[in-house]
C-alpha cells in the first residue's frame, strides 16, 4: 500500500469542497483534495447547448439509478418518498443545478426562539453574513437591491432580463399584494445563460495556488482514526489500488448523503456505530430534502418561456415565516421558472397523454410550447430523526464499499405547507390569465438538496459537530457540507453551503491549534 502524508485532506470538490480549499489555499498547508468522480468537460452540461435535453436524461441525469456512471452508486429509495439527486465528479451538483442562489433568512437560524420548533443554529445569520457577502462576489451573482424578504444584500450584478412570462407573472404577484422579486441567480449572461459552477468560479483560483493537489477518481472508503484523532483515509485508485494519505486534518464536503455514508463505514474498534457517532448517534439522522410541489399555468398567447435561464426567473417569499393562522408551523418560497424547452415539453406531453404522433402532434405541441409559466414550491423541510441515511450491506459499489438506503417520509407539517404552497401558486397563476393550471405535489424525483445528517450544535448529545463543523468525538475531523445544516429553511442551500465553508475554513486558519 503507497502512504503519502498532507497537513489537510479535504475528500470531494463540490461547492463546499471548492469554497473550503479557496480559503485554505491562503496558507503554506500542504494540501490534498480528493473526488470520487472524474473532470467533465464544462461544455458538455451547457444548459443552452442544442444537446442537453438529450444529455440530462443520459449522461447528466439527477438520479444516480438512472445514470449509472462508473462513479456512482446505487441509492435505495424504496422506503422513501423522494428520490435523491446526487452527483459524483469535480463540480459535485454544481454541475447540475440551476443556478438560483438565495440565502437563508435570519430566522431560520432560531426557529427554536421564533417558532418553537427544531432546534436554533450555534450560529447567526449576522455571523454569517460576510461569508455570504465574500462567496456571491466569487461567483458573480445577479440579483436587485433592497429586498424586502432579506437584510441588505451588496456586491449584486444587473438584474436577469425577466421576459414575457416573469414580467406576466411580476404583475400578477402585484396585483395581489404579494411579495416577488427577481432570482438571486448564478449565471453567466456573457455565456448565454450558462450557469456558475465550481468549474468556472472557484476551480480556476484553487489551480493558482502551489501548495493544492487535486486527485480524481479516487474513491475514499475509510477515515482511520485511534479514539481522539483521526489518522488520514484509505482509498483505492480505478484499478483498485489501495492508497492511503495521512493527514493533521481531514474535512467532509460529500454531501449530505456521502458524508454519512463515509462516516458510517468508517467504523472501528473506537467508534462501533460509525465514526464520529458516540456521543449523538445522530450520523446519518435528521434527513432534510425540501419536498417540493409543481404548478404550472398554461396561457393562450406566447411568452417565450423557454428564453432565459431555466430556475431563474423570479420568487415569492410573502408566506416564507409563520403565520399564526396557518395548520402548520414556517413556511415555503414560490419559484418561478422558465418553460421547459421542446424535447422537455414532448416528453411531458406524452407522458400526460396530451401529444401523439399523426396530424395533430404540431397543433399539440405548439399550445404548450413557450406558453406556459411553472412554479415550483420549496417547502421548509423541518429535521425529523425518522427520515435517515443508513448503509446498504446487501448492495456494495465496485470498490467494495456498502451502497445506502434512504428512509424518509414527507411529514404531515410539510404536506400541509405544500397544499398551502400550490393553492397560493395556482391563486396568482389565475390573476397572470392562465388557461390551464396543473398542479401535484410532493414531485418524486427532486431529493437535490441534501440536509442535516451530521447535525451542527452545540451540545454533543444532541448534534454530531460544533459551531466550527469539527465533530465533537474527533476535534480534527471537520465537516463543511450541508449535512452539519440544522434546520434546511425554504430556499435551495448552496450560497449557505458555501459561506458555511468559508468561515469555519477561516477559522482553521485562524486556529490551527484548536484541530
Amino acid at each position: 500500500m503507497h502512504r503519502y502524508n498532507y497537513d489537510i485532506i479535504i475528500v470531494g470538490l463540490g461547492a463546499s469542497g471548492a469554497a473550503s480549499a479557496w480559503m485554505l489555499s491562503k496558507s503554506n498547508l500542504k494540501i490534498l483534495i480528493i473526488e470520487q468522480g472524474s473532470q467533465y468537460n464544462p461544455k458538455d452540461f451547457h444548459k443552452k447547448k442544442d444537446t442537453w435535453e438529450i444529455s440530462k436524461l443520459k449522461k447528466f441525469h439527477l438520479n444516480p439509478n438512472i445514470r449509472k456512471g462508473k462513479c456512482d452508486y446505487k441509492i435505495d429509495n424504496k422506503l422513501s418518498d423522494i428520490d435523491i439527486a446526487n452527483f459524483n465528479g469535480i463540480g459535485g451538483s454544481t454541475v447540475l443545478y440551476s443556478g438560483h442562489f438565495p440565502r437563508l433568512h435570519p430566522s431560520d437560524f432560531k426557529v427554536k426562539n421564533v417558532d418553537n420548533v427544531s432546534f436554533n443554529w450555534p450560529i447567526s445569520y449576522n455571523e454569517l453574513e460576510q461569508y455570504y457577502e465574500m462567496n456571491e462576489k466569487i461567483v458573480g451573482i445577479h440579483g436587485l437591491g433592497d429586498d424586502p424578504a432579506y437584510p441588505k444584500i451588496k456586491n449584486l450584478r444587473s438584474p436577469i432580463n425577466l421576459g414575457k412570462s416573469g414580467e406576466l407573472i411580476s404583475r400578477a404577484f402585484k396585483k395581489l399584494n404579494w411579495h416577488c422579486w427577481p432570482s438571486y441567480s448564478a449565471i453567466d449572461l456573457k455565456n448565454n445563460f450558462s450557469v456558475k459552477t465550481v468549474y468556472n468560479t472557484y476551480l480556476p483560483l484553487i489551480k493558482k495556488s502551489k501548495n493544492i493537489t487535486i486527485k480524481k477518481n479516487l474513491e475514499v472508503v475509510k477515515i482511520l482514526s485511534d479514539e481522539k484523532k483521526v489518522k488520514g483515509v484509505l482509498c483505492y485508485d480505478q484499478k483498485k489500488n489501495a492508497l492511503r494519505f495521512n493527514s493533521q486534518l481531514v474535512i467532509l464536503a460529500c454531501n449530505g448523503i456521502g458524508t454519512p455514508r463515509l462516516l458510517l463505514n468508517s467504523k472501528n474498534k473506537y467508534f462501533k456505530n460509525g465514526i464520529a457517532n458516540n456521543s449523538s448517534g445522530l450520523v446519518g439522522k435528521n434527513l432534510m430534502l425540501h419536498p417540493l410541489g409543481f404548478v404550472e399555468g398554461t396561457f393562450n398567447q406566447n411568452l417565450n418561456s423557454d428564453y432565459g435561464p431555466e430556475g431563474c426567473c423570479v420568487y415569492s417569499h410573502q408566506f416564507y415565516e409563520t403565520n399564526k393562522k396557518n395548520n402548520f408551523k414556517r413556511g415555503y418560497t414560490m419559484q418561478v421558472l422558465r418553460g421547459s424547452g421542446p424535447l422537455e415539453t414532448s416528453l411531458y406531453l406524452k407522458k400526460i397523454n396530451k401529444i401523439k404522433f399523426g396530424k395533430n402532434f404540431f397543433n399539440n405541441f405548439f399550445e404548450n410550447y413557450n406558453k406556459t409559466i411553472p412554479i415550483a414550491i420549496i417547502s421548509e423541510d423541518l429535521p425529523k430523526l425518522s427520515n435517515y441515511v443508513s448503509l446498504n450491506e446487501d448492495v456494495k459499489d465496485s470498490f467494495g464499499m456498502p451502497c445506502v438506503k434512504i428512509k424518509y417520509k414527507v411529514d404531515k407539517n410539510t404536506k400541509e405547507i405544500l397544499k398551502a404552497g400550490i393553492k397560493s401558486a395556482r391563486k396568482v397563476l389565475e390573476v397572470a390569465g392562465a388557461k390551464k393550471i396543473f398542479s401535484f405535489a410532493p414531485v418524486k424525483h427532486t431529493g437535490w438538496h441534501l440536509m442535516g445528517t451530521a447535525k451542527m450544535g452545540n451540545n454533543k448529545k444532541n448534534s454530531v459537530v460544533n459551531r466550527y463543523g469539527q465533530c465533537h468525538d474527533l476535534k480534527n475531523l471537520v465537516i463543511v457540507d450541508s449535512s452539519i445544516f440544522t434546520t434546511g429553511g425554504a430556499v435551495n442551500p448552496i450560497g449557505t453551503i458555501q459561506a458555511l465553508a468559508l468561515k469555519i475554513s477561516e477559522r482553521i486558519l485562524k486556529k490551527k491549534d484548536d484541530y
